[in-house]
């Protein structure tokens, strides 16, 4: 591991199996951004693909359950992979959180399933 923090995109369920709930979907949401503080724990930067969608939804004057939605959700993770090292792939079942794996691998991303898979950056003046 080098002195370079990497991007890592924090990839899991947000409105999968919500049914439009939108208390599930914080919840959802939730989950995922509890993950961000081990990721940066270890060095890196965590992103989260509704962080950058929702409110370009918003903009838009509509939210996570309008039709609008997949055109904003998943072409913002796609756009944001291109600038990501890896990605943290938490559990669950989500459309958009495989497509987000499968784009990854494509591009020859990391996987990891679990933040203790996720290799501790030691930045040089610490080494």
């Amino acid at each position: 591991m080098n002195d370079k923090p990497l991007l890592i995109l924090i990839a899991g369920p947000y409105r999968s199996g919500t049914g439009g709930d939108p208390q599930a979907m914080a919840d959802n949401l939730a989950r995922l951004e509890a993950a961000a503080w081990p990721v940066f724990e270890a060095g890196h930067v965590p992103v989260i693909g509704e962080w950058i969608a929702l409110p370009v939804l918003r903009s838009a004057g509509a939210g996570p359950t309008d039709p609008r939605a997949d055109q904003v959700l998943y072409p913002a993770a796609d756009r944001l992979l291109a600038h990501c090292d890896a990605v943290l792939r938490l559990p669950g079942d989500s459309t958009g959180a495989d497509q987000d794996v499968a784009t990854a691998r494509l591009r020859g991303l990391p996987v990891d399933h679990d933040v203790a898979e996720i290799p501790r950056r030691v930045p040089r003046e610490a080494a």
